[in-house]
């Protein structure tokens, strides 16, 4: 890429890319007020399988492209995400599905911020992690002598109230 008349911005050094003058090599458009930008590199850069951005912010392209839309939008989707985190919280000790509102409020967040992508990422991971353990030969082996373990101690002091109080309730 060649510098533009400014100096500072980078132009697509041939047309024939595909690209017109006002868009990045990849024909994405980067303006802001009307003055052309520089890409996020960093966001460019790392791609997933899909072709998308790993890590970084998804917002429309329409939003990106002036700062104070693209810095509300991240306050709306930070306080969207941390409304359904505390209603999560809150589901832990009421009832209803806390763990997954928390990890939808974190897949909300992973939408703007790297932070939660990556605490989203980790989180899988030790699902995963946790899973695959879950399956192993020894660990059901074990949980299965405490499950029959616990059982039996249930078993036998349902047994003793019984035989001290007889079938009725105090």
């Amino acid at each position: 890429m060649t510098t533009g008349s400014d100096g500072l911005h980078g132009k697509p050094e041939d047309d024939s890319e595909g690209a017109s003058p006002d868009t990045g090599a990849e024909g994405r458009v980067y303006k802001d007020s009307g003055v052309q930008v520089a890409a996020q590199v960093a966001e460019d850069k790392v791609a997933g399988a899909d072709g998308k951005p790993e890590f970084g912010s998804r917002a429309p392209m329409f939003v990106k492209r002036y700062r104070p839309l693209h810095l509300t939008w991240q306050i709306g989707v930070f306080l969207v995400g941390v409304a359904i985190i505390v209603a999560g919280i809150a589901m832990l000790v009421l009832p209803g599905p806390g763990w997954v509102a928390i990890f939808l409020g974190l897949a909300v967040l992973g939408t703007e911020f790297v932070w939660a992508q990556r605490v989203l990422r980790w989180s899988k991971q030790q699902a995963a992690r946790a899973a695959s353990r879950a399956m192993d030969p020894r660990t059901r082996r074990r949980n299965l002598v405490f499950l029959i373990v616990g059982l039996l101690l249930a078993g036998g002091g349902v047994a003793i109230y019984l035989s001290q109080y007889g079938p009725h309730l105090p």
